[in-house]
């Protein structure tokens, strides 16, 4: 069962996040947050798999919220959801440690099934802010990465996995591009986020665009 706490400030919200994911047997609500600070406290007593997490909420933030939720270890990952189609939030959001960022006009489908990929411990973004993503590194002035990512010592193998992951392809789909196993190709991913020191496969991703790994419509 995948345990999922819900905070946004909107009541109306709540409850209808609540009745899309009651629907699936394998999916509880087990509380409920109205602002940041709530969220946090009820992250720790509730201990949930993953956080719906609004931006926009008093008291605190999602996004400072969202800091303190992942800084304690071990704890859930993050589902950013928001109505404000912002690259300051996406990119802030991701620099929290969210797992994953949708827009609420996501449909209902494509919200049970990010909870689902959160809760393996992937990470998502949906494909609109993928592209985004990839068109702020195409900007002349994108933010680099420090040369701390140790792309040296990735092997021919780890980095052709992680030009795969930059392009947004699954476990499955990676083990269909490379000839491999889908088990060999998660300890594959597995090396290629220790090595790079990243935190999750989204992480992964935008380092990718930041070190010239891959490049837009490459």
């Amino acid at each position: 069962m995948i345990r999922v706490l819900l905070a946004d400030d909107h009541r109306l919200v709540r409850t209808g996040f609540r009745v899309i994911l009651g629907m699936e047997d394998d999916i509880e609500v087990v509380g409920e947050a109205e602002d940041g600070a709530q969220a946090v406290e009820a992250s720790a007593r509730h201990a949930p798999d993953v956080v719906l997490m609004d931006v926009e909420m008093p008291v605190l933030d999602g996004l400072e919220a969202t800091r303190r939720i992942v800084a304690t270890g071990g704890g859930p990952s993050v589902l950013i959801l928001t109505t404000f189609d912002r690259d300051d939030y996406l990119f802030a959001a991701l620099e929290a440690g969210a797992s994953g960022f949708l827009l609420k006009n996501s449909s209902p489908e494509t919200l049970v099934e990010a909870v689902r990929v959160i809760a393996r411990g992937d990470a998502l973004l949906a494909p609109e802010i993928t592209r985004r993503v990839i068109s702020a590194f195409a900007r002349p002035g994108a933010p680099r990465a420090e040369p701390a990512a140790r792309l040296d010592e990735l092997t021919p193998r780890e980095h052709e996995v992680l030009v795969e992951l930059a392009g947004g392809a699954t476990n499955a789909e990676i083990a269909a591009s490379l000839h491999l196993g889908e088990t060999t190709v998660k300890t594959h991913v597995s090396r290629v986020l220790t090595k790079l020191g990243a935190r999750d496969r989204t992480q992964a991703v935008v380092m990718a665009y930041e070190l010239g790994v891959v490049r837009p419509g490459g």
